[in-house]
């Protein structure tokens, strides 16, 4: 198993969540409404071409629109292995807190 970082994480909710709206900005702004924490958009993308590095996510561009000076935006998905390593990823915090909870009794 591959570890995933909390960033690498919650990147990758982010995505999951945003679903076909899921590019640079848009990605920033859920993982701040989420945690709190501000971001810049570099440090979400250093992120994303990380997890694209290791095939966790694809991107692709859109078509240029005037609205961005003719520039086109990055949009992402989550691919199979990226939902897959999220998965193994709760199920271990899961058992890390409950055997840390039932300790506590």
């Amino acid at each position: 198993m591959k570890f995933l970082g909390e960033l690498e994480q919650i990147t990758l909710m982010a995505v999951w969540h945003l679903g076909e709206d899921a590019y640079g900005a848009r990605i920033r702004d859920e993982i701040e409404r989420w945690t709190g924490r501000s971001l810049s958009v570099s440090s979400v993308y250093v992120t994303l071409v990380r997890l694209e590095k290791k095939l966790l996510v694809r991107s692709w561009l859109s078509d240029p629109t005037p609205v961005r000076g003719g520039k086109a935006k990055r949009f992402f998905a989550v691919e199979e292995r990226g939902m897959e390593l999220l998965r193994e990823a709760r199920a271990t915090l899961s058992r890390v807190w409950e055997e840390i909870e039932a300790a506590q009794c």
